[in-house]
């Protein structure tokens, strides 16, 4: 008999074959950048788009790329967890919209200003900002969700 007994009554681990990959750098850089520019192009290229669409695609994108900057800051977290972290964020700083200051107030009419911050406070940029990042968590299982085998 043996001196050393096993006293554990867990099974082994098994790796779950569903489990969640981190995303490669190159891989968050390019989403952050795409987000970025697609952005960037509803809210300022002359495209004709209907004002709807650049107001809140525009903030949707926004919400966006702020989830890809926390996802890659945060790759071990769960994703509801990182999609309630970036949304509490974005929700904070539209509240922070309702905040006014001659200085704060002077660098939202920068371009800087209005990207970051922007200038005007709306309930409905919240609820855009949620569904992109709903949408957002979902694209992100997808791409680093582990295939499973058979």
């Amino acid at each position: 008999m043996s001196r050393y007994r096993c006293t554990s009554t867990k099974p082994a681990m098994k790796p779950d074959s569903r489990s969640i990959l981190p995303r490669s750098p190159l891989l968050s850089l390019t989403l952050l950048i795409v987000t970025t520019a697609a952005g960037l192009v509803v809210r300022f290229a002359p495209m004709g788009l209907p004002s709807v669409v650049v107001k809140y695609g525009g903030s949707a994108l926004w919400a966006l790329m702020i989830y890809w900057i926390v996802s890659t800051l945060l790759p071990s977290w769960r994703l509801p967890a990182v999609a309630l972290v970036t949304g509490v964020l974005a929700t904070a700083v539209e509240f922070f919209k309702l905040y006014h200051s001659p200085a704060l107030d002077a660098f939202r009419l920068t371009l800087p200003g209005i990207l970051l911050l922007g200038r005007f406070f709306s309930v409905w940029d919240i609820v855009a900002y949620w569904f992109a990042i709903i949408v957002g968590a979902f694209i992100d299982k997808s791409i680093r969700q582990r295939p499973s085998r058979p």
